[in-house]
C-alpha cells in the first residue's frame, strides 16, 4: 500500500477528531485523553509539518457546565451548549500545546463564509498565514450562530472541505472506531478493510449511520468525507484516535482511502458539499444543454419558473424541465424579484431596467454541475 507514505510524507496534514474520543462516558471533555491527542500531534509538528485539526466536542464540553445530562436534541440549546463548551475546548487545546510551546488559533466556520466568494478567499487567506506563522487552527462550525439550513452538519465532512481548502496533502479521520471493516466490528471473523480503491470497494459493505450519544457522525458520514476528500484528490486515512501516531507515521493501521480525482477549484467544491439549497430554478432545455454541456452562465431566457424563497447570493438548485437537479449555483437574484425577468434577453432587461440587470442569473464561476 504505497499511498500510506502520503501520511508520512505530508507536510500539510488534516487531522479531525470526534467528541467520543474527547470525552468521558457521561459527556464531559477528557482533558487526559485530549492531552494524549495533543500530545502526537506536536509530535509531528516537530517535524515540520503543518497541522489543521478540525475538532468535534464543544456542544459535549458545555454539556456539565449548563448541567445537562446528554447532548440536547432541540437546537436552540445546542447552539447554547456550544457557545459555553466552545471556550472552554479552545482553553483546554490552549493549555496542552502550550505545553509544547506551540500556539493554537480559533476558526470557527459556516458553510455561508466559504461559499460566498469574498468569504472564501479570506478564509483561504486566514489559514495560510496562521500556518505561516506556526500556529495550529483549532477548526469547528460555527453552532452558536448555525441553522439546519447553513450547516456542514458533522465535522468529517468539515474536515474534507478544509483539507481541500487548505491545499492539504492528507486528511486523518480519528474516532473511536479503529478502521472500516466488512461487518460488524463485534462478530466473529470479521475483517479490516485495510484498503478504499473506490466506491466499488464498498458496495457489498453494510455500516451504522448513527454515532455516539456526544457525537453527531457515524462511519457513514466519515465514508462521505472520505469520498469527498479522495475525489479532490487527497489521500484519507481512517482510524481511532489511540492509533493517530501510527497513521499518521504511514503504518499499517485503519483504513486507507486512495485518491479517486484530481483537485478542482476549491470553491466549488464547497457549493457542491457544503451547501443545501434554498431554492430551485426550473429551466428549459436549451438553457440544460449551455450549462451543462457548454458550461455557460445561466441567464434570465432560460428560466421557466421558480420555487422557493431566497436572497441574492443564495444557492439555488438548477433543475432541467422534469424538476431532476443538474447544477447547484449562488444566485444574483432573491425570490421576489427574479419571476419578473424570465424568459427575457439581458440586453432587453437593460434597456429597460437599467445596466444593473445585464447580468447573469447565476454566473458560470458561481456554479457546479452536480
Amino acid at each position: 500500500m504505497s499511498r500510506l507514505s502520503d501520511l508520512r510524507t505530508a507536510r500539510r496534514l488534516v487531522v479531525k477528531v470526534g467528541s467520543s474520543s474527547l470525552t468521558t462516558a457521561a459527556g464531559a471533555l477528557d482533558h487526559g485523553r485530549l492531552g494524549e491527542l495533543v500530545d502526537v500531534i506536536a509530535a509531528r509538528l516537530g517535524n515540520g509539518t503543518q497541522i489543521v485539526l478540525v475538532s468535534s466536542g464543544a456542544i459535549a464540553a458545555g454539556l456539565t457546565p449548563l448541567g445537562l445530562q446528554r447532548r440536547p436534541r432541540d437546537l436552540a440549546t445546542q447552539q447554547a451548549a456550544a457557545s459555553v463548551g466552545q471556550g472552554a475546548l479552545v482553553a483546554a487545546y490552549s493549555l496542552a500545546f502550550g505545553v509544547h510551546d506551540r500556539t493554537v488559533g480559533q476558526v470557527l466556520l459556516t458553510a455561508d463564509d466559504v461559499t460566498r466568494r469574498s468569504h472564501y478567499a479570506n478564509a483561504r487567506r486566514t489559514f495560510d498565514r496562521l500556518l505561516d506563522l506556526g500556529i495550529v487552527p483549532v477548526v469547528n462550525e460555527n453552532d452558536t450562530v448555525g441553522t439546519h439550513e447553513i450547516r456542514f452538519g458533522d465535522n468529517d465532512r468539515l474536515a474534507a472541505l478544509v483539507a481541500h481548502l487548505v491545499h492539504a496533502d492528507a486528511l486523518v479521520l480519528l474516532s473511536d472506531v479503529d478502521a472500516l471493516y466488512d461487518g460488524p466490528p463485534s462478530r466473529r471473523g470479521t475483517l479490516r478493510i485495510p484498503l478504499v480503491r473506490g466506491p466499488t470497494d464498498l458496495k457489498n459493505i453494510r455500516v451504522r449511520g448513527s454515532g455516539t450519544g456526544v457525537g453527531t457522525g457515524g462511519m457513514t458520514t466519515k465514508i462521505e468525507a472520505a469520498a469527498i476528500a479522495t475525489a479532490a484528490g487527497i489521500t484519507t486515512m481512517l482510524t481511532s484516535t489511540a492509533q493517530a501516531a501510527e497513521a499518521m507515521a504511514g503504518g499499517d493501521v485503519g483504513t486507507l482511502f486512495v485518491p479517486t480525482g484530481s483537485r478542482r477549484p476549491s470553491r466549488l467544491l464547497w457549493l457542491a458539499h457544503a451547501t443545501t439549497a434554498r431554492g430551485r430554478l426550473i429551466l428549459d432545455d436549451g438553457a440544460v444543454t449551455a450549462i451543462v454541456d457548454a458550461r455557460k452562465s445561466l441567464l434570465p431566457a432560460g428560466i421557466v419558473r421558480v420555487e422557493g424563497r431566497f436572497g441574492d447570493g443564495d444557492p439555488v438548485d438548477l433543475c432541467d424541465p422534469a424538476g431532476r437537479a443538474v447544477a447547484r449555483g449562488l444566485v444574483n437574484y432573491d425570490s421576489a424579484e427574479l419571476p419578473g425577468l424570465l424568459g427575457r434577453s439581458t440586453h432587453d432587461l437593460a434597456r429597460e431596467l437599467g445596466p444593473t440587470y445585464e447580468r447573469e442569473v447565476v454566473h458560470r464561476d458561481d456554479l457546479v454541475l452536480l
